[in-house]
């Protein structure tokens, strides 16, 4: 009996993305056919391969944000294709993340307890790379780089101005934890001290060795969007939920105040990420 490859099986269940992306596609053919360009010509004036802009034409590779601006232009979409770069940059990411991926890019308060990893948000490429790497079943290296390339694009929460408001709360254990290696680590514990110096954002530490933890229930994210209530994300084992239950909400923002209270302070936790650091701890 002939074996199906994995990817095919995995294509068979079909992302509402997938359509998303086929539809792009279909455009960008039209408008390029419009203006005269063949595949290969189109590549040319955007550094791409005749290849690359078939895969984007066909559905099967998701267009950078500039690529999408260099588009709109080089066709004389007259903004068509500018309306779809949020939709389009949302299939960078899994389906069960797209609902909070939409409330995080409009967040003013963000907070998470991490207690496996340190949070995507505050990841270094080398980490966020060994993530996506050491998940089994393995992932090809195509989409290792696009994961690794959504996550990256999630820091521009950083650049945004009024900055919004982020804390997160991470255990010591995960900071001593050495996935891909001392190197990446080392980098990564670097990128948090560097962090930690954003007034905008506050780092805490929940010790090891702590009698009274709040945070039994395991990970969780606080997000508040702008003129909207706070809800809540979970994401467990390949699966994420918003919650948007007020009750369940208040109850999950009062475990992270404990959390908060029964942690190093923000000073505290510097001071110990740099001893981690120095090779003190």
């Amino acid at each position: 009996m002939t074996q199906i490859p994995e990817q095919t099986v995995a294509r068979r269940s079909e992302d509402p993305a997938d359509e998303l992306l086929r539809s792009f596609g279909r455009q960008i053919k039209i408008l390029r056919e419009r203006a005269g360009h063949t595949q290969a010509a189109l590549g040319q004036l955007l550094g791409y391969s005749e290849a690359q802009i078939a895969a984007i034409e066909q559905g099967r590779r998701i267009a950078r944000p500039d690529t999408i601006d260099q588009l709109d232009q080089l066709l004389d979409a007259g903004g068509m294709l500018l309306a779809m770069k949020r939709p389009v940059a949302l299939t960078r990411y899994p389906a069960f993340f797209r609902d909070a991926a939409r409330i995080e890019e409009e967040a003013v308060e963000f907070h998470a307890y991490a207690a496996l990893a340190i949070p995507g948000l505050l990841q270094t490429e080398g980490y966020a790379r060994t993530m996506f790497t050491v998940r089994r079943p393995r992932r090809s290296e195509a989409e290792i780089e696009q994961m690794v390339t959504a996550r990256m694009a999630r820091h521009k929460i950083f650049e945004r101005l009024p900055a919004p408001t982020l804390s997160f709360l991470i255990e010591e254990s995960v900071l001593q934890r050495p996935y891909g290696g001392v190197g990446v680590l080392r980098e990564q514990l670097e990128h948090l001290r560097l962090m930690g110096e954003n007034p905008s954002v506050e780092i805490q530490v929940m010790l090891t060795r702590s009698e009274d933890h709040a945070g039994a229930d395991g990970p969780f994210t606080l997000m508040t969007p702008a003129g909207g209530e706070q809800v809540a994300y979970v994401e467990s084992q390949g699966s994420g939920q918003v919650i948007t239950d007020r009750e369940t909400v208040r109850m999950m923002a009062v475990r992270y105040g404990i959390l908060r209270a029964q942690a190093l302070s923000p000073a505290q936790s510097l001071r110990h990420i740099e001893k981690l650091l120095q090779g003190e701890l």
